[in-house]
């Protein structure tokens, strides 16, 4: 019997254009994702590298761009939050124990922050016992450690719990510890499709 429900962030809640930093970096004098940008990235969503060392690795990478064009090339992924997806979640709330666990950064949360507006993500946030960002906690996913520490501090039964992400490393991940998964299909499916789906 499922009673705690873990969900991932972008593509689950917040559209993400993944394509679309990549094409603002290109524009900036990016040729290739170079190994460089891939390790700051990581250590960024771990919070082991600060904001201006991580501004300032990519102005290395891309040395004619300023850093609001970097900001603005590396927002360039957060796409639009649909409020119905918010209505859905507050309505599970009332019957279901929620968290959210995303792999994200300082910088993507602020700007999503600001651009919902505080009403909006107040609203989303109270949605959930507890809301945990991978750079918050020194960890990401699918390291199985991160799910293990959402199961020990809240007292979580696996087998009682579902998580929903996309990325199917992390579903896998996850299900080693005996957590049930729905691996979301992006643009084939949608959050608010859960009750159809059979799991709960």
């Amino acid at each position: 019997m499922i009673d705690t429900i873990i969900f991932d962030f972008g593509d689950i809640f917040i559209n993400l254009d993944k394509q679309g930093t990549i094409s603002g970096l290109k524009k900036l004098g990016m040729t290739e994702w170079t190994p460089e940008m891939d390790r700051l990235n990581l250590l960024f969503e771990t919070g082991d590298v600060s904001y201006d060392d991580f501004i300032g690795g990519f102005q290395k990478e891309l040395p004619n761009a300023s850093i609001e064009e970097i900001l603005k090339a590396w927002n360039a992924v957060l796409s639009d939050f649909p409020t119905y997806r918010l209505e859905f979640l507050k309505e599970l709330s009332k019957k279901y124990r929620l968290f959210l666990l995303s792999n994200t950064d300082a910088i993507h949360i602020a700007t999503f922050e600001k651009t919902v507006g505080k009403p909006f993500y107040t609203d989303f946030y109270n949605c959930f016992e507890k809301v945990y960002f991978s750079f918050e906690m020194g960890l990401r996913k699918p390291d199985p450690k991160i799910y293990q520490v959402l199961l020990d501090k809240h007292n979580l039964i696996p087998e009682n719990t579902l998580f929903i992400d996309d990325k199917t490393e992390n579903t896998d991940s996850a299900s080693t510890l005996g957590i049930k998964v729905w691996n979301l299909q992006v643009s084939k499916e949608d959050v608010v499709n859960l009750f159809n789906k059979g799991i709960l």
